[in-house]
């Protein structure tokens, strides 16, 4: 009788520690399972955040090879304003994010300034007044030929439009064509309008223009 009681009671003991084992075990995985999980989470999270990084670098580069600056490289009648950009450092204001409009003087309108006058400015003593011209070309935000028409009309005829230099520029109409008007009394014509960028809009224009 004491012999059956003394094998029940191992019976049980075995039995206990054989479950309490059991419970350490699974604590033991459900430990395992859990870190598993937070770096797997941990990995996702690093791999969306690298291709989210990857992704807004291409948009950057799609972005900067349709910009201002890269449209004028592009185009066969704009070199001399390209070369000029490069003397004056603004290609890359012209490639970077925001909203400009630029009138481009094509090569011919370069050809007609007085001579000597382009090798003057291009110069790097006179880097500041060459950045002060092409600057005179540029205005703060989108204006497409249809814009440009609209202010023209709304003004009865003319419009003041301020450059990112702080002065302004008048457009007008002649004839069927709109003209920008600058500080000398000066008029260019708009050879091609609604080139678009990926930072704004290029009208070609036939004069450069010139301030005070």
């Amino acid at each position: 009788m004491k012999f059956n009681k003394l094998i029940i009671a191992l019976a049980v003991s075995t039995g206990v520690l054989v479950s309490c084992n059991d419970g350490k075990k699974n604590e033991e995985e459900i430990r395992l399972e859990e870190q598993e999980m937070q770096t797997a989470e941990a990995d996702k999270a690093a791999k969306e955040a690298e291709e989210a990084e990857m992704k807004a670098q291409q948009m950057k580069e799609e972005a900067r090879a349709s910009s201002i600056a890269s449209k004028a490289m592009a185009a066969e009648e704009l070199d001399t304003l390209v070369l000029a950009l490069k003397a004056a450092g603004l290609s890359e204001m012209l490639m970077a994010e925001g909203e400009y409009t630029v009138f481009a003087p094509t090569d011919y309108a370069f050809s007609q300034l007085k001579k000597g006058t382009l090798e003057d400015l291009t110069k790097a003593e006179n880097k500041e007044q060459l950045v002060s011209v092409l600057q005179y070309h540029v205005i703060p935000g989108i204006m497409r030929s249809e814009d440009l028409g609209k202010a023209i009309d709304a003004g009865n005829g003319k419009a003041k439009i301020q450059t990112v230099k702080g002065e302004e520029l008048t457009i007008m109409r002649d004839g069927d064509q709109i003209v920008i008007r600058d500080g000398k009394g000066k008029k260019a014509q708009i050879v091609l309008g609604n080139i678009e960028a990926s930072n704004g809009v290029v009208h070609e224009v036939n004069k450069v223009l010139m301030s005070k």
